[in-house]
């Protein structure tokens, strides 16, 4: 069920590529956001010219229940890669414990949806990237806040480059869900579910999530 009350986002990750592309939507057409940017982040574009947000670590607690008040959505858009490891992350701080963080803080902060990007596959994982994927979906969806998962299939836009016969493939009537996503894409798509409330309690990937897309009018 979708939601007509004003809806206010919290957007954690939002210097990430698909983060970055949200704000600029957003702030674009006027929607009420707050960006959360890490201390050592805040001076950098395009977080420095964002009119507001909320800047903290995330292991601060009350700081980020405090930033969280007055929202009605979070998304929760951080995720790592391998080559970020040797900088200190891995899918446990960075997939799991943020979310676990996120969840927590939301909950006492009287949030009611969480949007939740994920990936495709994470619905019967394999390796530890998925495996990382699978156990963030499964604290949010014990979480008992209302929430929305988003399973992209490969992404496309900045440094994001798929293989291209990915392309090929998705031209194919019973492949074409695994056609890479633009970054702009799912941008819209996350701010359509979290503008809209809904759908609740469910993981949209395939064909739904792509009818998703075209429902955003891209």
């Amino acid at each position: 069920m979708s939601s007509a009350a004003p809806r206010h986002l919290f957007v954690a990750g939002a210097t990430g590529a698909t983060g970055r592309t949200l704000m600029r939507q957003a702030l674009a057409r006027g929607v009420s956001v707050t960006p959360h940017v890490r201390p050592r982040s805040v001076s950098t574009e395009p977080a420095c010219s964002w009119p507001k947000k909320a800047v903290l670590e995330l292991a601060d607690g009350p700081a980020l229940v405090e930033a969280m008040k007055g929202s009605t959505t979070v998304l929760q858009l951080i995720g790592t890669m391998r080559k970020r490891f040797a900088a200190g992350d891995t899918y446990e701080t960075s997939d799991i414990g943020t979310t676990r963080q996120l969840v927590d803080a939301a909950k006492a902060a009287g949030v009611d949806h969480f949007v939740l990007l994920t990936s495709v596959g994470a619905g019967s994982p394999v390796g530890a990237y998925l495996k990382a994927k699978a156990e963030a979906e499964r604290i949010v969806r014990e979480s008992g806040i209302p929430y929305t998962m988003v399973r992209p299939p490969a992404l496309e836009g900045e440094y994001h480059a798929p293989p291209g016969i990915l392309h090929a493939l998705g031209k194919l009537p019973m492949l074409g869900n695994l056609k890479p996503m633009h970054l702009d894409q799912l941008a819209a798509v996350l701010l359509r579910i979290s503008e809209r409330r809904a759908p609740l309690d469910t993981a949209l990937e395939g064909k739904r999530l792509w009818a998703e897309v075209e429902a955003a009018g891209r």
